[in-house]
């Protein structure tokens, strides 16, 4: 069975404090052996849950959203309603009239939902956002500051309209995404503070291949998945001469990431200008790794590391199978 991955772009960890709930949907006109629905549940980036395509009903990714759910059974009806008649009419409606407004009568065309709500677990503040991708292309958001929907492409009006008209529409969403939404969100925060709540820092090492080879800044062993790493010169990031690694899973878990800084501009004397910097969500420390030829490890084995770095997790590196990917760039800002 097919499966459609939503590529998340984010430029940023969040913050220690907050936390999130995303709901993601995916109906597809033109694409043959893919099911009418997808939709994934995300708590703090982590899959929870899924609609099950050929039952129609909701499939818990954890053991902490199974018990969950059995202690919440209207909200599994709630979840098994959005699997199996309400969001499948809803989104093909839109998807038929996109298609209409854009003058397609053909190809293959997909509409992308997401909608949820972040919140801050120290100012107890939350925000909710919901939004629309049809083609890879962000299209309509809804402003809920003002309760009306913008639309990002001239298409999207004759839908914006009739949206704003729909007040029980209107009043719904505003409910879900600044009471509902934020409530469910922290009680899967109790029930899976185990896991969602867990963090681990990693070994940073500076690992080199030859002495002309760039310096790889390697972290490995950290959880979540939530984590950035960058080269800074006098405490300002760089982004010349740097080559930023994927996020890549570990055997036992955790995961690794590196990035690597080009040596070929830089004068020996200056490397104490350069440390490398790893943040990770829900710690407050950063690891900072200073540019010192005494610690890089190269291939002939003649220098020390200084962090240490796990051998195992190194030969764990491999690209994940993330099947076929579909990016929407997703803001929830309002």
């Amino acid at each position: 069975m097919g499966k459609l991955i939503l590529l998340i772009l984010f430029c940023h960890v969040s913050s220690a404090a907050k936390h999130s709930l995303k709901y993601f949907f995916t109906v597809s006109s033109g694409v043959p052996n893919l099911p009418e629905l997808e939709v994934i549940a995300q708590v703090d980036d982590i899959m929870v849950g899924y609609c099950d395509p050929d039952t129609k009903i909701v499939e818990a990714k954890q053991d902490w959203v199974k018990k969950y759910l059995d202690d919440s059974p209207q909200q599994l009806e709630w979840y098994n309603a959005q699997c199996s008649y309400n969001q499948p009419n809803l989104l093909k409606a839109t998807i038929f009239r996109l298609k209409q407004e854009f003058d397609q009568s053909g190809g293959v065309h997909v509409l992308q939902k997401i909608n949820g709500c972040e919140w801050d677990d120290e100012t107890d503040e939350g925000i909710g956002f919901h939004q629309y991708g049809y083609d890879g292309e962000d299209i309509l958001f809804l402003n809920l500051t003002t309760l009306t929907w913008i639309a990002l492409k001239p298409q999207a009006v004759v839908i914006k309209l009739r949206w704003d008209a729909d007040m029980p529409r209107i009043n719904y969403n505003k409910d879900f995404l600044t009471r509902i939404c934020p409530d469910w969100l922290k009680k899967s925060l109790d029930y899976g503070k185990s896991s969602l709540l867990r963090t681990e820092r990693p070994s940073v090492s500076l690992l080199q291949k030859t002495p002309s080879s760039p310096v790889s800044c390697h972290a490995t062993g950290f959880y979540p998945h939530r984590a950035v790493m960058f080269w800074r010169k006098d405490g300002e990031d760089l982004h010349e001469d740097v080559d930023q690694g994927e996020i890549l899973p570990n055997h036992d878990e955790t995961f690794q990431m590196s990035v690597d800084l080009n040596l070929s501009s830089i004068n020996p004397e200056d490397w104490r200008r350069y440390d490398c910097v790893f943040q990770l969500s829900g710690v407050e420390d950063d690891i900072v790794t200073k540019l010192d030829k005494a610690v890089i490890r190269t291939n002939e084995g003649k220098s020390e590391i200084s962090a240490g770095v796990d051998q195992q997790h190194v030969s764990d590196l491999k690209a994940p199978d993330n099947g076929a990917e579909l990016s929407m760039r997703l803001n929830p800002e309002t």
